[in-house]
């Protein structure tokens, strides 16, 4: 779950860890509709100004990862964070159903992956103005939506940060669209994080060779988590793709 190593989520992002009852095989909860009603909101530039539309993890909110941006490079930058629509525990979380810890499986997690792209894309369609690139980030299960969102409609969104995502398996409609555009993704993930079969990482990083400029980093003996030196990467790769300014 939430293990950030950073002291400013130890509060926030491990919560769900202490307070949440982890279910220890498939798990359903009423999912009620899919429309996002709670965001933290930075939109004050305009025109061409880059928004980072951040994507929590489960059993967290959006207050988990708008202090990332300082960590990357992004702190000025205008950014939207989005609060799963379905409560769980003390959080929320973008799948209602699941075969272990917030992880769906197979044709469950591609309608719920659609269904979660879809009241993503509808908040942004409402929310941020079309002529500002979005870059989309998110950790987890916000990780998977991150990248999801570039197959969901690759019109709107121009660069995926996934940290300890995976990949919904099923064909979307943008799949193909992204070959001719080959979109800049990052993919950070531990060595040590055992919440995803072997299998679901690698079909995440062979996809993005194949769909994107994939930036893969793998960080030797981290768990499910972030660190310091997966911030000074992403920091990286926002700059060489000119998504930010470098800083001096």
């Amino acid at each position: 779950m939430e293990r950030y190593l950073f002291g400013l989520w130890q509060a926030c992002g491990m919560f769900c860890d202490r307070f949440c009852e982890r279910p220890r095989g498939a798990a359903r909860l009423y999912t009620g509709g899919m429309d996002i009603t709670k965001a933290l909101t930075r939109l004050n530039g305009s025109g061409n100004d880059p928004v980072f539309v951040l994507l929590h993890g489960w059993g967290s909110n959006e207050l988990d990862l708008p202090d990332l941006l300082q960590y990357c490079g992004a702190s000025s930058a205008d950014f939207a964070s989005l609060r799963a629509p379905i409560a769980y525990g003390m959080g929320y979380t973008w799948f209602g159903e699941w075969a272990h810890e917030g992880v769906p499986e197979g044709r469950s997690l591609d309608k719920q992956a659609y269904e979660a792209a879809e009241a993503i894309d509808r908040w942004v369609a409402t929310n941020i103005n079309g002529s500002r690139p979005i870059i989309t980030m998110g950790f987890s299960q916000g990780g998977l939506l991150a990248t999801h969102m570039l197959r969901f409609n690759p019109g709107r969104y121009s660069a995926a940060i996934s940290l300890s995502g995976w990949l919904a398996p099923g064909p979307l409609p943008g799949d193909k669209l992204l070959v001719p555009s080959q979109p800049p993704v990052f993919y950070g993930h531990g060595s040590a994080d055992d919440i995803f079969p072997t299998r679901d990482v690698l079909a995440m990083s062979s996809f993005w060779r194949a769909h994107g400029t994939l930036s893969e980093h793998i960080y030797s003996g981290m768990g499910h988590s972030i660190n310091l030196d997966e911030m000074r990467d992403v920091q990286r790769f926002l700059e060489s793709n000119e998504l930010i300014r470098p800083q001096m």
